[in-house]
């Protein structure tokens, strides 16, 4: 009953093109996942498809706010893709390093940079999501206090995972530590929503991102 409540009920509002396109774009996530751990730059055209997908369907579904945060996921795998494209030897592979006290820094000011732009879109999340067409309800209904607990992590989460991608898109092995605490966290949060599959989805990647870090740290082990 349980597994039911969390996992089925919310589909059956949905079309059966609104869950094929769920599930190709959680495939597509986790096989981005995979050339990721095989430090394979196949890792963003693949994650690309993922996040334009789910751009697509958070827009379907009205979730503007989340769908505006995905682009920014896109923008930023592109960026990681013509960064590896630059530094791969063969167009397909490359090597990693551990990230210094400037990379630190950085991801530390993105990260709040990323706390502070987030927050700004759910702000303006009742304007986005009726399409940006005020209203007086509309109006009243700008600001935090609309947001809930999923909300609030959603914010945390884009966070984690933008210093994630910027220091994989700098081949850094410490992007594996934000990914674990970021899917981690997102498992929950994805059932809340009443995105099953994508939850499931995250409970795998909360393992590969495991594997991601030990396989990357081995790697630079052996390299050196």
């Amino acid at each position: 009953m349980i597994f039911y409540e969390l996992f089925l009920k919310p589909y059956e509002s949905y079309t059966t093109f609104q869950i094929f396109l769920e599930f190709i774009a959680a495939t597509f996530g986790m096989l981005s996942v995979y050339f990721s751990i095989k430090k394979n730059i196949w890792v963003y055209p693949t994650g690309i498809i993922s996040t334009t997908l789910y751009v697509y369907i958070l827009f379907v579904f009205g979730l503007l706010g989340d769908c505006m945060i995905n682009v920014y996921y896109t923008i930023m795998s592109i960026y990681g893709w013509i960064l590896w494209s630059k530094s791969s030897e063969d167009n397909i592979h490359v090597e990693v390093s551990w990230a210094n006290k400037k990379d630190w820094l950085f991801s530390g000011f993105l990260f709040v940079l990323s706390i502070g732009l987030v927050s700004v879109i759910y702000y303006y999340k009742p304007l986005i999501d009726n399409q940006f067409q005020m209203t007086f309800e509309i109006k009243k209904a700008l600001g935090f206090g609309h947001l809930d607990w999923a909300n609030w992590l959603d914010v945390f989460t884009t966070s984690i995972f933008l210093v994630g991608m910027w220091q994989m898109a700098k081949r850094k092995v410490e992007n594996w530590i934000f990914w674990i605490i970021g899917d981690i966290i997102c498992v929950p949060m994805m059932i809340y929503k009443g995105l099953g599959i994508t939850s499931v989805q995250y409970i795998i990647f909360s393992v590969m991102a495991f594997k991601g870090y030990f396989e990357w740290k081995n790697s630079f082990r052996n390299s050196n």
